[in-house]
Order: structure tokens, then sequence, then C-alpha cells
């Protein structure tokens, strides 16, 4: 990813998270390099606590040594920074609906998958597990009118929502092997199943950096569940 537009771009992340991998993808959409700082969140730096003192989390885009906080805000930052192909649509119906969607795959889908991945009990694990297939569900009826027949939320190519949605992917993985629970079903969720196909074949997915993998969700969700040391 080499040009001399994305100079003076930084972003620290956290290999396993879905949010700062949304950011790297957005940057690779627009073709510019960024030099990219793993950041440990038992330990933050001092540069992350300094750029978000706020939230104090990652990811964080810094631009020429200003920094830029929350994902969708660094998206739509990158968008209106770089040229090349949009990633919201230009049409203000359409950017509006992707808004929309994108809100409600943090606001609703993120929240039910993740706390099934936290729930220590049984019965709070299957309630979230129900609320995340009724929201993936809701997702399948979004792509079919967003998409228009396309290929991707974004029509020919992944645009905002396509990022959203694919950056849990790999995390989507992790939750099929550990509760053995597939979230995008081909029966179930068809269009999706093959959308998400497409998707990892990208070029922007495929040569995304960091590449975070389903092998570290599961180490990420292996470690939640692991047992608490004898006091």
């Amino acid at each position: 990813m080499a040009g001399e537009e994305g100079e003076g771009l930084k972003v620290l992340g956290l290999q396993v998270s879905p949010f700062v991998l949304r950011v790297c993808l957005a940057l690779n959409m627009k073709g510019v390099s960024y030099e990219y700082v793993e950041e440990d969140v038992s330990n933050k730096s001092e540069l992350l606590l300094k750029s978000n003192p706020v939230h104090k989390k990652v990811p964080v885009l810094i631009h020429n040594g200003k920094p830029i906080c929350e994902s969708p805000v660094i998206m739509q930052y990158v968008d209106e920074l770089f040229a090349g192909r949009p990633i919201l649509p230009t049409d203000p119906y359409e950017r509006a609906t992707a808004r929309f969607w994108a809100a409600y795959a943090d606001d609703k889908l993120f929240p039910a998958w993740y706390g099934m991945v936290k729930a220590q009990a049984e019965e709070e694990r299957a309630e979230k597990a129900k609320e995340t297939l009724a929201a993936i569900e809701h997702m399948e009826v979004a792509f079919a009118k967003c998409s228009g027949g396309n290929a991707f939320f974004g029509g020919d190519s992944i645009g905002y929502v396509d990022i959203v949605l694919g950056s849990f992917l790999f995390w989507f993985e992790a939750v099929r092997r550990v509760f053995d629970l597939e979230i995008i079903n081909a029966s179930k969720t068809p269009l999706l199943a093959a959308w998400a196909e497409r998707f990892v074949g990208t070029v922007e997915a495929k040569e995304v950096l960091p590449l975070p993998t389903a092998d570290m969700a599961v180490q990420y969700i292996n470690k939640l569940h692991a047992p608490l040391p004898p006091p």
C-alpha cells in the first residue's frame, strides 16, 4: 500500500479488534499507506491515552499528528480526505441507508454476538445467540435491498456496510468453532453466505494489515473462559 498521499498516517490498533480492522480496510480501499502500531490494552501507551483521552480505546487514526477516534468517524474522515472509489454512497438517500445499517450492525448485532462470547452462563449465552441470529436475519433483508442484486452492499464493489459487517467475519468463524453456532448460515441467510465468500476474496480484505484470524479470536474466547487460578 505505497502512496505519497498516505504519508503521516498512523493507526493505533489491536489485531483482534473488528473496529480496528475496518479502519485498515477503509485505508486499503483508498490505496493509501499507513503505519500500524499494535497497542497493549492492558498497558496502554502514553500515545493512546493522549490521543483518545475520552474513551482510551482503539482504533485511533493519527494524521500529521492529529488524532481521529471511533471507527465510523475515522472511516468517514478517510472517505472525505482521500480520492478514489467512495466508501459511502454518493446518493444522499443511499448514504443515509448505509449509515443506518452500519449503525444497526454496531448497536444490535455486535452486542448480541459479543455478549454471547462473554457469557459465562449457558442460559445467557443461548439468549444472546437468539438475539444474534435475529439481527443477522435483518442484515440479510438489508443486503437484498441495498445491493440491488449486485455482489456487495455497496454495489459492484465493497462499501461502508460491507466493511462494517465484513470486519466481524473472522469473529463469526471463531464463534462457530467454539460454540458450534453458524451465524451466517447458507440455508437461513443464503445472500449473506454468498456475500461473505465474495468479501473475503476481495483485494482489500486479502491485503489488510494487520490481518486478524479466527485463530486469534478463538484464543481470546478461551482466555475469557479460562478458570481462575487458585487463590
